[in-house]
């Protein structure tokens, strides 16, 4: 709902206080309480944070989170659709929608509510949240990237491709880099990265080949693998403390779109 994993964590308590002031016996179906307090408060958090949005310094991106669920979700197709609604890609598109198109969204299309329950959480008519759902899914649908979602696919191309960059390979990385690559790099001011998107496969290879190379003459630079938001990550420490982390948008073999998270504020997901 909201892309940032300090608002999340605020709204629950907020919610949570709630519960506790509630009187119990007025309530007839906790769990209905619960989400709806829960997306009401979140509505409101985000019409707080579109100002702070109009302010950041360079492009934006929402926050990664460690998605290594081990046996916490054992069922593979719960793994995927989990994996889909926490993806990078449909955050972003998500960040477009409006905060009432995008309660509505969540809602009826990660969670399954229908139009009825979603229209009393939100007191609105039931009419009035079937157009509000339609013209989301249509915004969504017209702006989430199509890429791969088979992770022995993109964990292999993303390994191939932080191969090719250690090693210096700018062959190698044009072969991986669809022609019209986008690097889109998240610092919020606070460390280096491109002020603007990086598009064309050389504008890319280069900027890699570059950071890559930078990063191996330090000693104290490791990386290694993670799951970040259902898919391949390669995570980048500097000493102990997480200095970056990049994920790929892979479509029919080739990478269409790197996206970076620099922003040192933004790494607490992974890190924990």
């Amino acid at each position: 709902m909201l892309g940032r994993i300090a608002d999340a964590e605020d709204v629950v308590q907020d919610a949570w206080l709630r519960w506790s002031a509630a009187d119990r016996s007025e309530v007839r179906e906790p769990r209905a309480f619960l989400v709806r307090i829960t997306t009401r408060l979140a509505i409101d958090r985000l019409r707080q944070v579109q100002s702070r949005r109009e302010a950041y310094v360079g492009p934006w991106l929402p926050e990664p989170l460690a998605t290594d669920l081990g046996g916490e979700v054992p069922d593979t197709a719960e793994q995927a659709v989990l994996a889909d609604s926490v993806s990078l890609a449909v955050l972003v598109v998500l960040e477009s929608l409006s905060p009432l198109e995008r309660a509505v969204f969540v809602l009826r299309e990660a969670f399954g509510y229908p139009f009825a329950d979603i229209a009393a959480m939100l007191e609105r008519s039931e009419a009035a949240v079937r157009q509000l759902s339609g013209r989301a899914r249509k915004h969504v649908e017209e702006r989430k990237p199509r890429y791969d979602v088979d992770p022995a696919a993109r964990r292999d191309i993303t390994e191939r491709f932080i191969a090719a960059a250690t090693g210096g390979d700018m062959q190698g990385l044009m072969e991986l880099l669809a022609p019209d690559v986008t690097l889109v790099g998240d610092s919020g001011g606070k460390s280096r990265a491109p002020l603007r998107e990086l598009v064309t496969a050389d504008k890319v290879g280069r900027f890699i080949l570059g950071v890559a190379e930078t990063s191996m003459e330090r000693m104290d630079i490791r990386m290694e693998m993670r799951e970040v938001n259902g898919a391949p990550a390669l995570v980048t420490y500097d000493g102990d403390k997480i200095d970056n982390v990049l994920t790929v948008e892979i479509l029919d073999g080739r990478i269409q779109r790197i996206l970076i998270q620099r922003n040192p504020d933004k790494l607490a997901g992974v890190a924990r």
